[in-house]
């Protein structure tokens, strides 16, 4: 039984440093935009885990320049995203990860700056009393029931905005979802489709 869909926000990180040579520059001389970039992107799992709840943080590309062995990185940028039930929350999440960015900034000597990017989405809530139909359905079909939020995004998100919305989970063998290994047994769609047809009828008898 589906609470929400989280929303997502996204970030391009960059860091600039100063490249310089390898070999001739000493380690307390340098400005490293790479060395500085990991350190924040630990500092980006210690935030998120620094609070209790289901949010998520990730940093899923990264990429260093000029990139070549002999060279320290002079700038970095990587992409940032923070996922939540809550857009309060995501916004306080990021906002530590600033300050945790600008003292970094200035311990490595580095420049750190953020974009945010247009292509986020703001959590949606589903309807309450959607979630109980949905819920009561399939216990009265013998099911096993769990709340929880949709960590990816859907159409849902979307109409959320001008009407109640509902949504239905079934199993993946493994967890494993949004991949080309995601596998739902015939038999968990078999009853989730039931579950969706029964809670289409009650809600029409309402």
């Amino acid at each position: 039984v589906v609470e929400g869909i989280v929303g997502i926000a996204h970030w391009d990180v960059t860091v600039e440093g100063f490249a310089n040579h390898a070999g001739a520059t000493p380690m307390n001389l340098r400005q490293d935009a790479l060395l500085a970039a990991s350190q924040l992107i630990i500092a980006v799992n210690e935030v998120i885990n620094s609070v209790p709840g289901n949010q998520v943080g990730t940093v899923g590309k990264i990429a260093a320049q000029p990139g070549a062995y002999n060279v320290i990185p002079g700038k970095v940028v990587f992409g940032l995203e923070i996922r939540d039930l809550s857009n309060d929350k995501v916004e306080k999440l990021f906002g530590e990860i600033e300050k945790r960015a600008a003292s970094l900034a200035t311990a490595s000597k580095t420049k750190i700056s953020f974009e945010r990017l247009p292509n986020g989405a703001h959590a949606a809530l589903t309807d309450k009393t959607l979630q109980q139909t949905i819920n009561n359905t399939a216990k009265s079909l013998g099911f096993t029931t769990r709340f929880m939020q949709s960590g990816a995004g859907h159409d849902s998100q979307h109409m959320a905005s001008i009407a109640p919305v509902g949504m239905i989970f079934v199993p993946s063998v493994g967890g494993i979802s949004h991949s080309p290994n995601e596998f739902t047994k015939p038999e968990d769609m078999t009853n989730g489709a039931q579950v969706l047809l029964d809670t289409i009828l009650a809600v029409d008898k309402t």
